[in-house]
């Protein structure tokens, strides 16, 4: 299980690079083309575009487990997980058109899961469902 928590935290902290590297703000030569939070992310590769399949999100996406039951079933559930106290989502912010705001929300909530994730590890204590 140690293992399985040290690749869930490089996943994390993987994907928390690529924010802060800007790797979800416009492609060259198409300013307002963002792409979605976690499209095409080291978190999540089931929306990888891989020939002949569909970008959807599967039971193994290691963000599943921060996703609250009703919306799992969602096309981009990983935009339903709550960021902070006021259960503020990607897709929430999203429709209040902030995109910087809500990177910043989702750099805050890998800092804190990674954070939180590591003193379990440290401690010892026991994988648990979040």
């Amino acid at each position: 299980m140690a293992d399985d928590k040290s690749e869930l935290i490089r996943l994390l902290e993987a994907e928390l690079d690529v924010i802060e590297s800007g790797g979800y703000g416009s492609p060259a030569g198409q300013p307002g083309q963002e792409k979605p939070m976690f499209y095409h992310s080291l978190a999540c590769i089931n929306h990888w575009l891989v020939p002949g399949h569909e970008p959807e999100c599967h039971d193994d996406c290691v963000l599943l487990p921060w996703v609250p039951e009703q919306h799992k079933s969602e096309a981009l559930p990983c935009h339903f997980i709550p960021l902070n106290p006021s259960g503020d989502t990607v897709k929430s912010i999203e429709q209040k058109g902030s995109r910087e705001r809500m990177e910043e929300e989702v750099k805050r909530w890998l800092r804190a899961t990674i954070k939180k994730l590591k003193e379990e590890q440290a401690s010892g204590l026991p994988e648990v469902k979040y």
